[in-house]
């Protein structure tokens, strides 16, 4: 259950390669995820939203991803996690990124302002009342931005199983190599019925979450719209699993394989 809005971004989430030329998403874009532990128990629920705004003067993509646990669990282990990046809406690039979580108790609230120019990180960590400016590489993006500038860039028709993609991210306080793998096509059970994905296993780090580095896989759509359907965890401590529960304004149509 730890890191809720982290799966999803590495739901979390993700995806990949260079030179889709539609946007694959846009203005008003809405996901709701549900969550399972170990396969049965209902966990939690996640949102992710984008909108329009402008943030000193310029045109970008605020999202906002949040998680929460529900029902029984929430009285064992609660969860409230706040997730917030303002990117650049052409290259994708962000310009702000907010982490606001408690996980059991577990808290971080940190604000990063990018310095894209200078390639500088300039981190507030709110909770220690500590300011530091970082290194980063060229390009860099944050948990967030880098499954919306993957998505947006993904050629799926050059993909074959076993290609890896790698994207420079910055998380929390470091640089962090963030690496992802194609697994191939499958034709995925969903609740708006079947739909065929792509299947990818983006790379963790090993510790007190997950189990190894291959813990996580993700589905998404084989369309257009490359919207996150599945992601299956194995946590340190059973598994966790988040599925897609409702949408709307997507920018493409939303293809159901008809049998």
């Amino acid at each position: 259950m730890k890191n809720t809005l982290l799966i999803l971004t590495t739901i979390i989430a993700i995806q990949m390669s260079f030179s889709q030329q539609e946007s694959a998403f846009g203005n008003g874009e809405w996901f709701k995820f549900k969550m399972s532990y170990s396969g049965f128990l209902k966990a939690g629920n996640a949102t992710l939203t984008v909108k329009d705004t402008k943030l000193n003067n310029k045109d970008v993509y605020h999202v906002v991803g949040k998680g929460w646990t529900t029902g029984m669990i929430k009285w064992f282990f609660k969860v409230k996690d706040r997730y917030e990046s303002y990117f650049d809406k052409n290259t994708i690039m962000p310009y702000k990124f907010v982490r606001n979580i408690d996980e059991g108790g577990h808290t971080k609230d940190i604000e990063i302002d990018f310095d894209q120019t200078n390639h500088k990180a300039h981190v507030n960590n709110k909770k220690h009342n500590k300011k530091t400016v970082i290194d980063t590489k060229p390009n860099i993006q944050d948990m967030v931005s880098t499954f919306y500038y993957l998505r947006n860039n993904l050629d799926t028709n050059n993909l074959k199983p076993g290609d890896e993609v790698r994207v420079d991210m910055f998380f929390d306080e470091e640089n962090y190599g963030f690496k992802l793998q194609y697994l191939g096509e499958e034709i995925l059970n969903t609740d708006f019925g079947d739909v065929e994905s792509l299947k990818f296993r983006p790379y963790v780090m090993a510790g007190r979450v997950f189990k190894e580095e291959e813990s996580l896989t993700l589905w998404v759509s084989k369309d257009k719209n490359k919207v996150p359907l599945r992601i299956k965890a194995d946590l340190a401590v059973g598994s966790l699993r988040a599925d897609l529960e409702a949408f709307k304004g997507l920018k493409h149509p939303f293809k159901i394989v008809v049998r």
